[in-house]
């Protein structure tokens, strides 16, 4: 008497022989890969290794003394970290909050920070010939984190260092 295990195992070889195997896509090393986002009317990719997480925004606690654009205190599984109003460090604007609101969790010296993004692409990936040059794109603030540009999809995106703002005097003192 055949198991069920025996039976699925049975389908699973017969459904096997009829799959079509598709082409593998390889990626060169010369392929650039990141996250991509939108902050204002720029979009922003950064590097993997610099994006922890992606969460909806959590609740804030705001912070008493503390610069505008820091918007106070989440909390993730037990973990403090701080929540920035990206666009309003970069731009003094504002980011308008909304229901499904995304925040990209960066990595610094002393733990994670949030960071508020108006809109979330996901995984991005541009070849070396797509490269163009950054410094149309890195006006204002912009200017400090982006120092690599590519042009996809009729879009220009720039590179943007997480690592680079986490490094910036200015972004590590929040207090007013």
């Amino acid at each position: 008497m055949r198991t069920p295990f025996d039976i699925l195992a049975d389908y699973e070889q017969r459904s096997l022989v009829h799959a079509v195997q598709l082409p593998a896509r390889e990626l060169g090393p010369e392929t650039w890969r990141g996250v991509g986002y939108r902050v204002g009317d720029h979009r922003l990719v950064s590097q993997f290794g610099e994006v922890v997480e992606i969460l909806s925004m959590p609740p804030v606690t705001p912070v008493p003394g503390a610069q505008p654009w820091l918007l106070g205190i989440g909390n993730l599984r037990g973990n403090l970290f701080p929540v920035v109003d990206l666009k309003l460090f970069l731009e003094g604007e504002r980011t308008v909050l909304h229901e499904g609101q995304r925040v990209l969790v960066m990595r610094q010296q002393g733990g994670d920070v949030a960071l508020t993004i108006d809109e979330l692409y996901g995984q991005r990936s541009f070849g070396e010939e797509q490269a163009i040059d950054p410094a149309p794109l890195a006006q204002g603030r912009y200017a400090h984190f982006v120092d690599r540009a590519f042009h996809s999809d009729d879009a220009d995106w720039s590179v943007f260092s997480l690592s680079r703002l986490a490094r910036t005097p200015e972004f590590r003192q929040a207090a007013v």
